[in-house]
């Protein structure tokens, strides 16, 4: 009886495959050209002359590829690692979203975005952009940032940053709280 039914189960499973070149190569034509590719808990290491220069640590990925240009889709998040040329952390981005185009070799993160330094000094704002040629970040947008050694905090629109977020300008309208003991000390 065994062999009866693993002998109806094979000749199934042959009768039910398709010889047909036409089929099989519409098939395999459907999942190629799709266009689009998946994965999940990814890390991305972007290097330049034998160096890591960035780490990109996400849930979900979804590259779309076009041509002369793909684009990565990072729709459940996205951490951002940017390192020194010593290859340690010197800075973290934090969004809710982000894309990254390679024709424009920009990464554009969305929604909650934070941005730390080595030195816990922390960027609030809804977008927030690198531009992995020029590498800078920036944003004309509403940011906030804290820096909570020094006790102060500034708002303004509009921000750029090198990638270490060390050195780093508010474009317009800046307002803030500052600690005064810092400005008396430094007139001393």
């Amino acid at each position: 009886m065994m062999r009866f039914i693993l002998f109806i189960f094979l000749a199934s499973l042959i009768y039910s495959c398709s010889t047909k070149v036409e089929e099989i190569d519409a098939f395999f034509d459907d999942q190629l050209n799709a266009g689009r590719e998946e994965g999940t808990n990814v890390r991305i290491i972007y290097s330049d002359s034998a160096k890591i220069r960035l780490i990109v640590n996400a849930p979900l990925l979804e590259r779309y590829n076009e041509e002369g240009n793909t684009m990565d889709v990072f729709p459940k998040g996205i951490l951002i690692e940017f390192m020194n040329n010593h290859s340690q952390t010197d800075s973290w981005l934090k969004a809710e979203s982000a894309i990254r185009e390679s024709r424009t070799k920009r990464i554009t993160a969305k929604g909650n975005v934070v941005f730390y330094n080595a030195k816990n000094e922390k960027l609030e704002t809804p977008e927030l952009i690198f531009d992995e040629k020029d590498r800078i970040v920036f944003t004309d947008k509403l940011v906030r940032i804290s820096q909570a050694e020094k006790g102060d905090t500034t708002y303004g629109f509009g921000f750029r940053a090198n990638p270490s977020f060390t050195i780093f300008e508010i474009r317009k309208k800046v307002q803030g709280k500052l600690n005064v003991g810092d400005f008396i000390a430094e007139f001393k």
